[in-house]
């Protein structure tokens, strides 16, 4: 089966994991659960097979900013799909399905770069790499319930209850869940800090500086709100802006050096 096949199918089974959550999801019995999980999983893998089919080559491993942000979105869509079987997210469900809808729409229109690399010679980094990509889906999806919990806080401050059903978590345990979440996210991007300084020679190189810097830079935001939170008791507002700088930092060091280097220098 044909790969552009594949991203349609994937992009359908998607489309209607969304719908089947926006559809009801304020009615007291909740979305069809069957639905939406069934599409989502074929949604989850139709996209694995065809991450598997665009970055293992040949040539190497096609680690280029379309395939990179592919496997991130997978990665989280994973991990909330998942989180979601124990501790009700269907707040979270329509964004995650709808963004993989995007993705996949965007992988059948966008043009194919070629970004090849060899970690079967690296392993240090390869080790880095897959710390990263887990932290940075982790943490993206530790901003996401953040904001799971301000809906529900500002619902509950305005004695909204019509909008509160019971296929949503209560407040403590939505930020119990977020915080922990955000720890595990931010042990994970520590350790891929930790092993790029220790067993990658160009760490501090011209070409990575700029990754290194916003990364270590969003470390420091997400263990300073850590902190915050389990010595003085941050939460709400405080701890949503931290959160949000702490992922666009990410971001920033993640996609945004590659996305001048692979978009607009080619367009130029």
């Amino acid at each position: 089966m044909s790969t552009v096949l594949l991203t349609a199918l994937a992009l359908i089974a998607y489309l209607v994991a969304t719908g089947s959550v926006l559809l009801r999801i304020f009615h007291p019995s909740g979305p069809h659960f069957k639905t939406t999980f069934s599409a989502a999983v074929a949604g989850l893998v139709l996209h694995m097979l065809v991450l598997t089919d665009m970055l293992f080559t040949s040539g190497g491993q096609n680690f280029s900013l379309l395939n990179v942000s592919s496997l991130v979105c997978w990665l989280i869509t994973v991990a909330v799909t998942l989180t979601s079987l124990r501790s009700p997210a269907i707040l979270l469900l329509p964004v995650v399905y709808g963004f993989a809808s995007l993705m996949q729409l965007a992988v059948l229109t966008l043009p194919h770069s070629v970004q090849l690399q060899h970690f079967e010679q690296n392993l240090g980094l390869l080790v880095h790499i897959l710390l990263a990509f887990i932290a940075y889906a982790v943490l993206i999806m530790a901003m996401l319930y953040s904001f799971q919990v301000s809906y529900i806080s500002s619902k509950l401050k305005q004695k909204d209850f019509a909008a509160m059903t019971r296929h949503m978590p209560p407040l403590v345990q939505a930020e119990i869940l977020q915080f922990r979440i955000l720890l595990a996210g931010t042990v994970l991007l520590g350790l891929a800090l930790l092993v790029a300084a220790l067993f990658m020679d160009n760490w501090l190189a011209k070409e990575n500086l700029h990754k290194n810097v916003f990364s270590f830079a969003g470390f420091v935001v997400f263990a300073l709100l850590c902190w915050g939170h389990a010595k003085l008791g941050w939460r709400g507002k405080t701890a949503n802006i931290l959160t949000i700088s702490g992922a666009a930092l990410l971001t920033l060091g993640y996609f945004g050096s590659r996305f001048v280097r692979e978009v607009l220098l080619n367009t130029l």
